[in-house]
C-alpha cells in the first residue's frame, strides 16, 4: 500500500533535505519547495543537497501565493511539513522586515492555500527554541513561555505557532534546539568553528564562552518529526525536540578541536543582543510519542568533522 503523499517546504535545507531522504526512503511520496536564496550562505550548498540527495524539489518562493497555489494543488499532498524560513536570530537584528514578509507573510500563504484544498493537508511546521526567549525556568517545558523574544527570528516563529494555533488546520509546532551534523549550514557555529580551526583563523565565542546549548543531532531531530507526522493528528499541540541535556559552550569547542586534531585560537566576544545565555529542552511530551535522541554530541561532532573534510577536500 503506498504511504501517503509529503510535501516539504525548505526542501533543499539543512533538515528538510535529509527528511526527505528519510520519508523517501521509508516509502513515502514526497516533493519538495525551495526558493534557493542566497541567504546566510551561498546556494551552492543546497544545490549540492539536491543533487547529492537525488531530490525532487521545485524552485518556488513562497512569498508567491500564485506560484505556490499552484505547485500544491498539482501535487495535493496529505501532510505539509514546513520548514522553509529566513534563519538567524542574529541576523534577523535590522532586517525586521524581510523576516516579517518570508516568516509571516510566506506562513500565512501557505495556510491560506492549503484551506483552499478540497481536502486540506495537516501542516507540522517548524518553530524554533529561540521562542522561549528569557524564560528562565529551566528546562523549558512547551506551555510555559514567560520571556520575552529577543530577535525577529524568534518572534516571527512565535507568530507563525499563533496563526497555526487559528488556522483550522490540523497542525503540529516544532520546536528545534540547536540543531547540527553533516550537511548543516555554514552560519552555524559548528561550521564556523570547525573551518577557522582547519584554516588556522581565529573563532569569535560570544559571552566570553559562558554559555550553553541544548545541542541536538539532525538524526534524532528527523526522526522526531516523523514520529509527530505519523501520530494521531491534533490541532495546535506543540513539542520541544532536544537532546534534553545541556552542553557547555567551551565544552563543545573543546570536542570541535579534538574532531580537527588542532586547537583553536579563541577571540573572547561579549553578549551578543540577541543571544540567549542557556537553552534546555523538556521533551516529555515527545518521549510519549517514542522519541529517544541517540547521537552525543562527541559523535555527532566527529560525524560532522568527517563530512566537512570529505565535502570541502581538506585532508
Amino acid at each position: 500500500m503506498r504511504k501517503p503523499k509529503v510535501l516539504i517546504t525548505g526542501a533543499a535545507g539543512f533538515i528538510g533535505s535529509q527528511l526527505f531522504v528519510k520519508l523517501r526512503d521509508y516509502g513515502y511520496e514526497v516533493r519538495g519547495l525551495d526558493n534557493f536564496n542566497d541567504h546566510l550562505y551561498d546556494p551552492k550548498l543546497k544545490y549540492d543537497r539536491v543533487k547529492e540527495f537525488r531530490l525532487d524539489c521545485t524552485v518556488t518562493d513562497l512569498c508567491d501565493i500564485d506560484a505556490l497555489r499552484r505547485d500544491v494543488q498539482f501535487f495535493r499532498p496529505s501532510t505539509v511539513i514546513h520548514l522553509a524560513a529566513m534563519a538567524g536570530v542574529r541576523d534577523s537584528f535590522g532586517k525586521e522586515r524581510e523576516y516579517h514578509l518570508t516568516n509571516i507573510g510566506g506562513t500565512q500563504n501557505l495556510i491560506d492555500v492549503c484551506k483552499g484544498l478540497d481536502d486540506p493537508p495537516r501542516v507540522v511546521y517548524a518553530s524554533t527554541s529561540s521562542v522561549y526567549g528569557g524564560t528562565k525556568t529551566l528546562p523549558w517545558v512547551e506551555d510555559r513561555v514567560d520571556g520575552h523574544q529577543l530577535n525577529a527570528y524568534a518572534y516571527t516563529k512565535y507568530v507563525n505557532e499563533c496563526q497555526f494555533l487559528n488556522s483550522g488546520l490540523y497542525n503540529n509546532g516544532l520546536r528545534f534546539f540547536t540543531v547540527y551534523g553533516p550537511w548543516g549550514r555554514p552560519d552555524m557555529a559548528l561550521f564556523k568553528f570547525t573551518k577557522s580551526i582547519l584554516d588556522g583563523e581565529k573563532i569569535d565565542v560570544y559571552n566570553y564562552g559562558d554559555m550553553k546549548r541544548d545541542f541536538t543531532y539532525v538524526d534524532d531531530i528527523l526522526n522526531g518529526i516523523q514520529l509527530v507526522m505519523e501520530a494521531e493528528p491534533t490541532t495546535g499541540e506543540i513539542f520541544n525536540i532536544g537532546r534534553g541535556r545541556q552542553v557547555n559552550l567551551m565544552e563543545f569547542v573543546q570536542a570541535i578541536e579534538k574532531s580537527c586534531g588542532k586547537e583553536a585560537n579563541i577571540n573572547m566576544m561579549p553578549r551578543h543582543p540577541a543571544d540567549t545565555l542557556e537553552t534546555w529542552s523538556d521533551t516529555t511530551k515527545l518521549q510519549q510519542l517514542g522519541y529517544e535522541p541517540k547521537v552525543d554530541v562527541e559523535v555527532g561532532i566527529q560525524n560532522f568533522v568527517e563530512w566537512y573534510k570529505w565535502y570541502n577536500g581538506v585532508n
